[in-house]
């Protein structure tokens, strides 16, 4: 039977693009819907500030005039810029158990990008190492917290059957609220009483000054993760965009910075798992009623993901990190949690690491992004 790759462009073509997911996971029981209206902003060439430098090609794969998979070829020309690099990226990709489908999705992905001559592909990335980005590997017990991705077991050794190698891991791990280490937590407190001593202080976020709070925080982003791997600086417009987007599911008590003479020098964010309420929400749509569930239920949830935690490189090693993750424990003890997923912290990331396995964190997830070697493909 033969397979057809068709680009996807119109508003249909990208709606039939963004629902293949959830006619691929219908039955599995730890599938959580992407938010429609989240997803069909991402293809909008227009107003979405990806497209401002980058682009993409979408496509869908049919057989037998049924569609069996998807993918996004992806030209990035910061990352280049910024990692002195030349490689194209994939993402959005999803297919059915079939090797061939996958080798088509990947070589009509290959040829758009061709006349950039890339010596390689990465991905997934969809659209940006800054967004949603990697295969699950280990840890398909359970469905996957806010921002975080989920596939099919069989994707991994698929994408190595098609000549695919692992480029980098992205761990995530769960730090129970009962399992914390006491001692850290006493440490932590008789931490920020020394560095407040020092001049260095801790503070939430404030919710009423949202814009203007994560407005001060993009240097320090940029900052602490510019040496990380894959890393590429948000542009204004990206970093605007992702704050307004937070906004709708943050919670002050559960964000902080940390200050010198009123600078920040580092901060972290964590949000209610919201995709324990999403998790029902058919084919991911809000609107009519299910916005209302959203807003009214997400300080209902078990979990919180501990999502972006930054240092300036002058102020670290000084236990800022581990104040932090304190914080959120004892918040999350406050109000009777499950506890809180770190992720994703590169498997390069030592420190951060380090700073997870010290509250007695669980690594119970394991990520993938893979390197699809165009001069040997």
């Amino acid at each position: 039977m033969s397979i057809t790759i068709k680009e996807a462009n119109s508003k249909k073509e990208i709606c039939q693009f963004i629902d293949f997911a959830h006619e691929h996971y219908e039955g599995d029981p730890n599938y959580v819907p992407e938010l429609f209206i989240a997803q069909k902003e991402m293809f909008d060439k227009k107003k979405y500030p990806f497209y401002n430098y980058g682009d993409t090609q979408c496509y869908l794969a049919y057989k037998n005039d049924k569609i069996v998979g998807r993918i996004a070829a992806i030209k990035n020309p910061r990352y280049n810029q910024y990692h002195d690099s030349n490689v194209g990226f994939f993402g959005f990709l999803e297919f059915i158990n079939d090797k061939e489908v996958l080798q088509a999705l990947l070589s009509s992905a290959k040829s758009w990008l061709a006349a950039e001559n890339y010596d390689a592909l990465i991905g997934p990335t969809n659209l940006t190492t800054n967004e949603t980005a990697g295969f699950l590997i280990d840890g398909f017990h359970e469905p996957p917290k806010i921002m975080m991705t989920y596939n099919k077991p069989y994707y991994d050794d698929l994408l190595l059957q098609c000549g695919l190698t692992k480029e980098m891991d992205l761990f995530a791990f769960m730090i129970y609220t009962e399992a914390v280490s006491e001692k850290s937590i006493k440490l932590s407190k008789l931490l920020e009483e020394r560095l407040a001593r020092t001049g260095i202080t801790i503070r939430n976020i404030r919710i009423k000054d949202f814009k203007k709070e994560i407005t001060k925080l993009q240097n320090i982003y940029n900052a602490a993760w510019e040496k990380n791997w894959g890393f590429v600086p948000f542009t204004d417009e990206e970093w605007i965009h992702l704050a307004s987007g937070l906004k709708l599911m943050a919670d002050e008590d559960f964000m902080y910075i940390a200050e010198v003479d009123n600078e920040p020098v580092g901060f972290s964010v964590s949000i209610p798992d919201v995709n324990e309420i999403t998790k029902s929400f058919k084919k991911g749509r809000l609107f009519p009623f299910n916005v209302f569930k959203l807003l009214l239920n997400k300080k209902k949830v078990s979990c919180v993901r501990i999502m972006a935690t930054g240092v300036k490189q002058e102020y670290r090693r000084k236990g800022i990190e581990a104040i932090f993750f304190a914080k959120n424990i004892l918040e999350a003890k406050k109000r009777k949690l499950l506890g809180g997923e770190a992720s994703w912290i590169l498997e390069s990331n030592a420190e951060m690491v380090a700073s997870a396995e010290k509250l007695n964190g669980k690594k119970y997830k394991t990520y993938r992004l893979y390197n699809y070697n165009l001069k040997e493909a």
